[in-house]
């Protein structure tokens, strides 16, 4: 057995932030077509090299970031919190609207990415889509348990509705606020 020890030096955390606050910075003030990879380790300061030695792609580092900064926005809502569980999908729904309002142009260029690389569509769906899928669906199960949604609804159909209602919205430029996170949730708890 060989005591080899890994080439190069370890990667840096601190590199790692200062691309990624780049990353968000830059394609929040011009938007993503219009920054490149040179500008973005100009802003972060960083050789191309520590780019390409983290991320495939722009468009990887860019998730990656907005992946990062929502982490907050992705948890569990807590119905008996809320007072209801469609309180709860409302509030969960507007906390992720109000993110958009800084990021929605964003992301249309993400999914607009992904149409183009079938492996960067993948990370987007593992790494964005679904994990917002399982705690709509998660939320939406235990509503069901506590007897606020019929048993006989299909809660993973529902979630689907839910989120194709999302996505159309968004992809559309149509208003993703308070009133479209009560409408949506009213909807999916109506009798």
């Amino acid at each position: 057995m060989s005591d080899q020890k890994a080439v190069g030096r370890p990667r840096s955390a601190e590199v790692d932030e200062k691309l990624k606050r780049a990353a968000l910075k830059l394609v929040r003030e011009r938007g993503y077509r219009d920054v490149s990879i040179s500008a973005l380790i100009a802003e972060a300061g960083v050789s191309r090299q520590s780019l390409y030695n983290r991320w495939h792609s722009k468009a990887d580092l860019v998730l990656e970031a907005l992946t990062d900064d929502t982490e907050g926005l992705v948890q569990l809502p807590d119905p008996a919190r809320a007072g209801s569980a469609q309180a709860a999908l409302r509030d969960f729904l507007h906390g992720i609207f109000r993110h958009l309002a800084l990021d929605g142009t964003t992301l249309r260029s993400l999914i607009a990415a992904a149409q183009e690389d079938p492996a960067f569509r993948e990370a987007l769906r593992t790494r964005f889509v679904e994990p917002r899928e399982e705690i709509v669906t998660a939320l939406l199960a235990r509503a069901q348990s506590a007897g606020e949604l019929p048993a006989g609804r299909d809660i993973r159909m529902l979630s689907a509705f839910i989120h194709g209602a999302f996505w159309y919205r968004l992809l559309n430029g149509l208003p993703l606020d308070e009133d479209t996170a009560r409408d949506i949730a009213a909807a999916i708890f109506a009798p």
